[in-house]
């Protein structure tokens, strides 16, 4: 093992990110490097391969003038992913993902225009006389969903911090052929594992190891921007 791959396992060791679960799925034991006091613990070296593989994607797509789509459903990590997607220009859902987000995408588009247009309405710049939450609670709904979303074109690629909990979100990905990348637990069901294009085993729980990998993605898209090359439209079956 090179040297550069020793820090960064290092760095991957201090954030916890070998933890997985006590009983690991069948499909997840392939990147297993044993177990330790009943848990099992996570091989890095291969969590370092698919990073890699991982960054190797987004910074394709990215220096295609694609766009990227932040998945998260743990509150814990809400600002880690705003503060990241709003770094690097691209959108982002931090709460329960609607069903038919990608699959009805024209649908989607109309109400995020109403959602735009109501926003832009003079009588909410004054939030003293009068609150959208209190007289629309649609409007909340509304906020949740797409106060992230930077782009009314459908994502070229997913970033889900926490497939197990993003299951629709994977289904309407993989139905698309939208390529997932995911942090993938030692726990994540087999058939869901299956649909994942561009899977990274690790410790999904820890923020630590969140906040490295948002600063890693950051840091990939910076690059790819300034060697963009003009946007290929991919015909998708």
């Amino acid at each position: 093992m090179c040297n550069s791959n020793l820090l960064v396992i290092q760095k991957l060791l201090s954030t916890n990110a070998y933890l997985g679960h006590r009983i690991p799925t069948p499909d997840f034991q392939g990147y297993l490097y044993g177990f330790r006091n009943e848990m099992a613990i996570i091989d890095l070296e291969k969590t370092l391969i698919c990073l890699r593989r991982a960054c190797n994607l987004i910074g394709s797509i990215i220096g295609a003038k694609g766009h990227l789509l932040l998945v998260n459903t743990n509150p814990e990590y809400n600002r880690i992913i705003q503060r990241m997607a709003k770094r690097t220009n691209q959108s982002y859902i931090n709460h329960k993902w609607i069903g038919g987000f990608l699959t009805n995408w024209k649908h989607m588009r109309r109400v995020q225009k109403h959602f735009q247009d109501f926003s832009a309405h003079p009588n909410l710049k004054d939030a003293s006389t009068f609150s959208p939450f209190d007289h629309f609670p649609r409007f909340r709904k509304m906020q949740k969903c797409f106060e992230g979303i930077v782009t009314h074109n459908i994502p070229d690629c997913l970033v889900i911090i926490n497939a197990n909990q993003n299951s629709i979100a994977i289904l309407e990905a993989n139905q698309l052929q939208i390529p997932i990348v995911a942090l993938v637990d030692s726990n994540i069901p087999n058939r869901l594992h299956k649909l994942i294009t561009y899977p990274v085993p690790v410790n999904d729980d820890s923020i630590k190891f969140v906040y490295l990998f948002c600063n890693l993605i950051a840091k990939t898209v910076i690059l790819a921007k300034r060697s963009q090359r003009p946007r290929v439209k991919v015909k998708r079956l």
